[in-house]
């Protein structure tokens, strides 16, 4: 797959690297010469140009990308570059990072982002996924679909312990995509138990998050 990311800060090189390491090709663009880094992931493309001009976005190839990932620490640039990826050149996934929480409404599909990343929304929820137990938490919201992901990790006492996943009557528009137990990543299936202690990975719309938490939450 050929990823074009624009913004080649540490965010953008770290997002390259491990894309690369994960067999895509990638191409860094970025405006500043400062950031053109190139020892810093050498088997990347680099390319010192403004994201926000149709001449970079030509010369980088972006009607050949499958993906571009605005990742510039500007949340106007970030949102003019996905807005071009998507509208003047058909790219199939557009990801945006989000810099200031106050920008977080702008970022969704009438700029051409399919899903938006919030660096302090995601901080937060993960802090407060490390101290809640039987609480559901937001870790992302995918725009384009208007549903999101979210965790639960399973009290002892919560209703669905003992039960097999396929069993368990979960609400329309949720779906169990990852149970994480002792380090370990499961695909859930119909038969797998539910065990107390798990952390249920769950993409589901908003409208049903409630029904979702109630379900999985301690009375």
């Amino acid at each position: 797959m050929r990823v074009t990311i624009a913004g080649a800060g540490a965010v953008g090189r770290s997002i390259a690297a491990e894309l690369l390491e994960n067999g895509h090709e990638v191409l860094l663009i970025d405006i500043d010469p400062r950031a053109i880094k190139i020892e810093s992931v050498p088997r990347a493309e680099w390319l010192l140009a403004d994201a926000c001009e149709i001449s970079s976005l030509d010369e980088a190839g972006l009607n050949s990308c499958q993906v571009v990932i605005a990742a510039s620490g500007d949340d106007k640039v970030n949102l003019v570059v996905s807005l071009l990826a998507k509208t003047e050149y058909g790219v199939p996934r557009v990801v945006a990072r989000i810099n200031h929480p106050k920008n977080e409404w702008l970022f969704n599909e009438s700029w051409g982002v399919d899903v938006a990343v919030s660096t302090p929304r995601l901080l937060s929820a993960l802090v407060e996924e490390a101290v809640s137990v039987g609480d559901l938490v937001r870790l992302m919201t995918f725009r384009q679909g208007q549903a999101n992901l979210v965790e639960l990790t399973l009290a002892e006492d919560a209703p669905v312990v003992g039960q097999r996943a396929g069993s368990v009557p979960w609400p329309v528009d949720a779906a169990l995509v990852a149970i994480l137990r002792e380090g370990r990543v499961l695909v859930p299936s119909a038969d797998d138990p539910l065990e107390a202690g798990d952390e249920l990975l769950f993409v589901a719309s908003q409208e049903v998050e409630q029904q979702l938490s109630a379900l999985l939450s301690a009375h």
